[in-house]
């Protein structure tokens, strides 16, 4: 059964889709429309809190990235997520939501900074984890698990201490308690076979 919040946005605003979805209601928006859209959910509709924006790297797929958004009600207590493909796929891009949610510029800058998502008149878009110069995007499906090697990015500690940003190791991490009863000292969090990486495959 759809939720009577789909029906009522879909009929509404005909450029919206409904998208499967296992937990909130979810809408597939144009591009185009995303300005629209997000100003009539904050006015007319009472999604009166943007409290996520991040992305998704279909990387076989074209449009290879969706911007997804979830806006929150807090009269109606609900949530909602709008999906966004984006059409360049070199170099996608989406308008800032910062003129109607100051909060979507740290938002915006981490998607940027992760995933090389550029936002049309951001007022300050650049990097917010990574440092400026950095050469790749994290979150993109083509970064290799243990990250690249690189120079350190404060130049005086590069010349005193000679070192560089190293691959991690993929051993150890991520840890995770045994589900099983027993004695508790059997279920102290214990790190998985993570030494697995691009080159080699990972175990069964």
């Amino acid at each position: 059964m759809e939720d009577p919040i789909l029906s009522q946005l879909t009929a509404s605003y005909p450029y919206l889709t409904p998208r499967p979805s296992s937990d909130h209601p979810s809408v597939n928006c144009p591009v185009e429309n995303l300005l629209e859209l997000a100003g009539a959910l904050k006015d007319r509709e009472s999604f009166d809190m943007l409290s996520d924006i991040t992305c998704i790297d279909w990387f076989t797929s074209s449009p290879r990235f969706s911007a997804v958004y979830h806006f929150y009600s807090s009269t109606g207590h609900r949530y909602l997520r709008v999906v966004v493909a984006l059409k360049d796929d070199e170099h996608p891009r989406a308008p800032s939501l910062t003129g109607l949610w100051p909060a979507a510029d740290w938002h915006e800058r981490e998607a940027y900074d992760m995933f090389g998502v550029a936002f049309e008149n951001h007022p300050d878009l650049r990097r917010i984890l990574m440092w400026e110069g950095y050469a790749w995007h994290p979150l993109r499906k083509e970064f290799p698990l243990a990250g690249h090697e690189t120079d350190l990015p404060d130049e005086e500690i590069r010349r005193e201490t000679g070192t560089r940003v190293i691959p991690a190791p993929m051993d150890g991490g991520p840890f995770a308690a045994s589900q099983q009863s027993g004695i508790m000292s059997r279920r102290e969090p214990r790190g998985a076979d993570e030494s697995w990486n691009e080159d080699k495959e990972k175990p069964q």
